[in-house]
């Protein structure tokens, strides 16, 4: 199953294994037990530290096609129900590795939070194999499960449990089970884990700062790390300063767009191969990367202070905020309530559990035309809801939609409430805006593509914001603080497109240096 190719770059991952792994099957009769064990046996032939099993193993496994990881002997908590390729591939493949030694790619303060947790924690991640968001749900526990023995995360491929599927009521991945219950649904990242486990459990936070590293004073701390966030940090470190970068993740926004052929200079890539050259290009740099964290409040001063969710204290000269926006909500009732059981937000990700159902896209924009046409592919009919009497989304898309028999459009309307029953998502009401007549469309999924909310809640109160929520920003990327600057999509530049983020991050570093020159 594995190529040439995948095995050779194999054995050069595995080459410097500390530790050794073994991969435990649970025995038994399944129909894709054998692709199964070929899959294993063909990934541990690369290294004489990786091992293949069959055991009994007593009930700790789901199914025949289920394995665990085990170091030097030891189960450390990880399994995999299904055959881990796809996007899963590189999931099993960390695995193995962190198992094995290699370092976590975890905050110093992140890894104290997990450490301290005393209580038994039992994940099980639902995945599709097609989802580019689920890997990061599943990377990010199996670290929690490598550095905590109270830990354990399962995850579950959804395509060969469509039983469990049906009996948990689940129509979007990634869903994670904690203890039994669902514990999150939908996209999220490893800072988002990390609050809703410290909401749960608040005891694990008294050993936050106990072992943190204390950063001496520095130059420039940008918040983000998106676009505009990563190209503040390159041009402050290129001048010399003393940079950190404090993100939720890095790539932001731009993760998740999975079709990018407007970035001057480079015809056509993805988020995730974006993200990826952004990363690549800081690490060329001596910055500071506190990744999975957020801010939870800054402190003015001629030395500002920031508060992080780590309950780390990081000191600076000058912030540069470049937080970004996320996905708008509609905030209608039943919207909330029903995400992860028919309301979604990604089609990549969530539009095969619909496949030859009917489904609406809200949203007429640039993204609602393209989940669209994405959706149209898989799924039995779509319908496509714009508020407005026209749509926003460029002709060439428009025209492309208007082709399809299987896409109808509806101008000028409203979406009020989300229709469910027994867990599951039957329909959306939604009101003629020139007729007032209410009308409830019949659909088993409602994807949302209404555009995007600035993320500057936590600024509130300290800089200027315009009523949409954006940051307040001069020609120069100042805010209306002394030492505190502003760029990409949290701000009220216009057009959100990565090309300007990344010049407006530019041009906040440059102007955070000249301040700095100034003092």
């Amino acid at each position: 199953m594995l190529t040439p190719d995948i095995l050779n770059a194999l054995k050069g991952y595995t080459a410097n294994m500390s530790n050794s792994v073994t991969l435990v099957v649970q025995t038994g009769e399944h129909e894709k037990r054998a692709e199964l064990l070929s899959f294993l046996n063909d990934f541990a032939s690369v290294s004489e530290s990786i091992s293949v099993e069959e055991r009994d193993t007593m009930g700790k496994l789901r199914s025949p096609v289920s394995f665990m990881l085990e170091v030097d002997g030891n189960p450390n908590g990880i399994i995999f129900s299904g055959i881990p390729g796809g996007h899963e591939f590189n999931s099993l493949v960390l695995a193995v590795l962190q198992s094995s030694g290699t370092p976590l790619k975890l905050d110093s303060g992140i890894q104290n939070i997990i450490k301290g947790v005393a209580t038994e924690l039992k994940f099980e991640v639902f995945v599709s194999l097609s989802c580019h968001n689920c890997p990061d749900v599943v990377q990010a526990l199996n670290q929690f499960a490598v550095l905590n023995e109270n830990i354990s995360t399962e995850t579950i491929d959804g395509g060969l449990y469509k039983d469990l599927i049906e009996e948990r009521n689940i129509q979007g991945v990634p869903t994670v089970f904690l203890n039994g219950e669902v514990f999150a649904n939908g996209k999220i990242d490893t800072a988002q884990l990390l609050e809703k486990l410290m909401d749960k459990y608040p005891s694990i936070t008294e050993n936050m700062t106990a072992e943190a590293e204390k950063l001496p004073l520095q130059d420039v701390t940008v918040i983000g790390g998106g676009p505009a966030g990563i190209s503040a940090a390159i041009y402050s470190a290129r001048k010399g300063l003393n940079v950190t970068v404090v993100a939720d993740r890095v790539g932001g926004q731009v993760k998740d767009t999975m079709g990018i052929e407007n970035l001057i200079s480079v015809p056509k890539t993805t988020g995730p191969e974006l993200t990826n050259a952004l990363l690549t290009h800081l690490n060329d740099y001596e910055v500071t990367l506190k990744e999975h964290l957020r801010v939870d409040r800054i402190e003015d001063g001629d030395t500002k202070k920031i508060y992080l969710s780590s309950g780390e204290v990081i000191e600076t000269k000058t912030v540069i905020l470049a937080t970004g926006a996320k996905w708008r909500e509609l905030g209608i009732p039943g919207e909330k309530e029903n995400i992860g059981n028919g309301v979604a937000y990604c089609p990549h990700c969530d539009g095969p559990f619909f496949k030859g159902r009917d489904v609406a896209v809200v949203g007429g924009g640039n993204s609602g035309i393209e989940a669209a046409l994405d959706l149209a592919g898989i799924v039995k009919s779509v319908t496509v809801l714009e508020f407005l009497p026209q749509l926003k989304a460029d002709k060439v898309l428009v025209d492309q939609a208007e082709k399809r028999d299987n896409i109808q459009i509806l101008r000028n309307v409203a979406s009020r409430e989300v229709m469910a029953a027994n867990g599951k998502v039957q329909g959306l009401e939604y009101m003629d805006r020139e007729t007032e007549e209410v009308k409830v469309l019949d659909v088993d999924g409602i994807f949302v593509q209404i555009g995007l909310l600035p993320n500057s809640q936590f600024v509130k109160g300290l800089v200027e914001l315009s009523a949409y929520g954006e940051i307040i920003v001069n020609e120069k990327c100042e805010t209306n603080v002394e030492g505190i600057f502003a760029c990409g999509d949290v701000t009220t530049v216009p057009y959100k497109q990565i090309v300007i983020s990344m010049g407006e991050g530019s041009k906040a570093a440059l102007t955070a240096f000249e301040y700095l020159l100034k003092k």
